[in-house]
């Protein structure tokens, strides 16, 4: 059964988002790196990068596939999960905790309401 936890925001591409304040840390649903297997690397972007909402904003590859991360909320990255580096399987183990991809600070708070609702991303992956 794939994990979709509540308190997230989710999208299409299967991005999910924890908005806290001001910032939004971001990463790939566990849907998204099951269907991607065995992630073998992940290409985060610089700090201070600003981004629009639905921009790429990295890229997963796996054994089988590279896949654009996309950007659930317009903002700024202001921190990004070096672990992955040296560990990207954390994404495969833990996509919603140590496989997290990178804070953003929020330029437009409103876009959030955009996104998928946790009942709304499992009617999307037909779970």
């Amino acid at each position: 059964m794939t994990e979709v936890p509540d308190g997230l925001h989710y999208t299409k591409d299967h991005e999910w988002a924890k908005v806290e304040g001001s910032r939004a840390r971001v990463g790939i649903t566990d849907h998204a790196q099951d269907q991607l297997t065995d992630v073998v690397y992940v290409e985060l972007p610089p700090i201070g990068k600003v981004v629009k909402q639905g921009e790429e904003l990295g890229v997963v590859e796996s054994v089988k596939a590279a896949s654009e991360i996309y950007a659930p909320v317009s903002g700024k990255v202001v921190e990004v999960n070096k672990v992955l580096e040296d560990t990207p399987e954390l994404v495969n183990k833990s996509p919603y905790g140590d496989g997290w991809m990178v804070v953003l600070e929020v330029s437009n708070p409103g876009e959030a309401k955009s996104l998928m609702a946790p009942a709304d991303y499992r009617k999307h992956i037909g779970g």
